[in-house]
């Protein structure tokens, strides 16, 4: 089994998840006592969540790569990025650090491929809404067309996310506001919603939408542990 090493904290209420669904996944497929070989790097999201908001896009990439090339002194064989927005340093990570990065967008892609879809909304923090590093992913390497909501909504998928989600606070009202939203871009052809930020799959379930959700939690989760499983 190889040693996951994941940079978690942005936010912990989402990291909690992934080391739960990795846990459970590698039980499920090993039986016994089996847990994952692991290491986790937690950082404080209120200095990454300062730096994100005033565009320090270069520090926040030394500070991942850093990050990295300490997991992998620690025995880390691949790196697990526990959030989608920073995944925009995914290259830095492994041309500067020299370890693997098991991209969220690539293994969502083959999902999406695999439900045979052409054309997904996508739902995250404005910065992956209206970057290109996770988008182009999607469109390059997959053909998969990607919408995503006009302005008004990405900002109320935005604040939701960092005002609540990020917090532990779960909102009816919220998720209302987030099924509107939703259902915006269904009514401009997405043909599945992806869910791309890793909090946003504790508010919104597959039960509240009625094409194919793609929890990119879930699906990064049990991506890493078949990697690491992988002969």
């Amino acid at each position: 089994m190889k040693t996951i090493g994941l940079i978690g904290g942005m936010s912990w209420e989402s990291s909690l998840e992934y080391y739960k669904i990795i846990n459970e996944t590698v039980k499920s497929k090993l039986g016994g006592l089996h847990s994952s070989k692991c290491i986790m790097y937690s950082v404080d999201f209120e200095e990454i969540e300062l730096l994100q908001h005033q565009g320090r896009w270069e520090e926040l990439s030394d500070i991942m790569v850093n990050i990295s090339k300490e997991l992998k002194k620690a025995g880390a064989d691949f790196i697990l990025i526990c959030t989608n927005t920073m995944h925009k340093m995914a290259d830095d990570i492994e041309n500067k650090a020299g370890i693997k990065v098991l991209h969220i967008a690539e293994v969502t892609g083959k999902k999406i491929v695999e439900k045979g879809l052409k054309k997904v909304g996508l739902l995250g923090t404005k910065f992956t809404m209206e970057q290109d590093f996770y988008k182009k992913v999607l469109e390059d390497k997959f053909n998969i067309e990607v919408v995503v909501p006009n302005e008004a909504d990405r900002e109320v998928i935005h604040e939701v996310i960092y005002k609540e989600l990020c917090k532990g606070i779960i909102s009816e009202e919220s998720k209302e506001k987030y099924k509107k939203v939703i259902n915006s871009l269904l009514l401009n052809g997405a043909e599945g919603i992806v869910l791309g930020c890793t909090e946003i799959p504790l508010l919104i379930k597959q039960e509240d939408v009625s094409v194919p959700v793609f929890d990119t939690t879930t699906i990064h989760a049990i991506a890493a542990v078949e990697f690491a499983l992988d002969k």
